[in-house]
């Protein structure tokens, strides 16, 4: 078997992968994605036990168990040029032979949950509520780089989501992933649920306008607006397409979950958006230790 060269996978001095700077051993099979940092630890100081912390840049990890359930707690940074990063690294932790630098005959499955925030898209989706993602809708073009291929629910919905938005090339090429369903059905109750998208900006490629011009100034109530069956869009964020699409990709089963801090159809921002973090952070705990 091809060996991967030491510019492709870059292992440091402590025999760890170099942006997470973790070790295979250093890492759960179950793992929880943040954006920010400094949510690492409002997740960990729940944990019974806390066998592990690592940082690199904005890459922190803490690694412990819940009851008899390890889970790894890992930041993201914000994007999907970050998630890039952390997907390819998480799966090489489990999947390549550091030793031998060669993919391991036998592969082993991550259950990765993003725990994060998020702008609603809809009206009867309020702030401080929750979002179960079952698609990742990307106009990021990450997936774009990779060879992937659709089912026939996504590509029929992704036809439908170009035709009604008008999205053509010259701006972007959207592509969509599904969340994992054996993890997705236990995010429902107490869950809103629809598709997320997933921009590469905060400001203009979610429609928000300071000072500069949008090329695409009705692109929100497009989102809005859309239906296909009992498909609706219904929140924005910056990673969950990356996750779902890189996470299929290589095999692992992926899920989103937002705290909604902004309702972008009313005009509304949270009063205690930590408040409505820490309720998800709480109840993603308590599912995930029974599962």
């Amino acid at each position: 078997m091809n060996q991967i060269a030491p510019s492709e996978l870059i292992i440091n001095n402590r025999g760890a992968v170099y942006h997470l700077n973790l070790r295979p051993e250093e890492l759960a099979n179950t793992v929880i994605t943040v954006g920010d940092p400094d949510r690492v630890a409002e997740i960990s100081k729940h944990f019974d036990q806390i066998e592990s912390k690592f940082q690199h840049r904005e890459f922190i990890t803490h690694t412990g168990t819940i009851g008899k359930k390890r889970i790894s707690v890992v930041s993201t940074g914000i994007g999907p040029d970050n998630i890039d990063i952390v997907l390819n690294e998480l799966d090489a932790l489990k999947n390549i032979d550091f030793d031998t630098r060669t993919i391991k005959q036998q592969l082993s499955i991550l259950t990765i949950i993003r725990v994060g925030t998020s702008g609603s898209l809809q009206a009867d989706i309020p702030v401080d509520s929750f979002v179960s993602s079952t698609h990742g809708l990307g106009l990021d073009n990450l997936l774009n780089f990779y060879r992937h291929t659709n089912n026939d629910e996504e590509y029929h919905i992704l036809r439908e989501f170009i035709a009604h938005t008008q999205l053509n090339s010259t701006t972007t090429n959207p592509y969509i992933a599904s969340a994992g369903t054996s993890v997705l059905k236990h995010f429902v109750e107490g869950f809103h649920t629809g598709i997320t998208v997933t921009a590469p900006g905060f400001y203009g490629p979610q429609g928000r306008v300071l000072r500069l011009g949008l090329s695409n100034p009705d692109l929100v109530d497009r989102f809005t607006g859309f239906r296909y069956g009992n498909h609706r869009i219904t929140n924005f964020e910056m990673e969950t397409s990356a996750i779902y699409g890189l996470g299929r990709l290589l095999g692992h089963h992926c899920l989103s979950l937002n705290a909604i801090v902004a309702n972008r159809v009313r005009k509304e921002f949270s009063k205690d958006g930590a408040a409505a973090v820490e309720k998800l952070i709480l109840k993603t705990l308590n599912i995930l230790s029974t599962i």
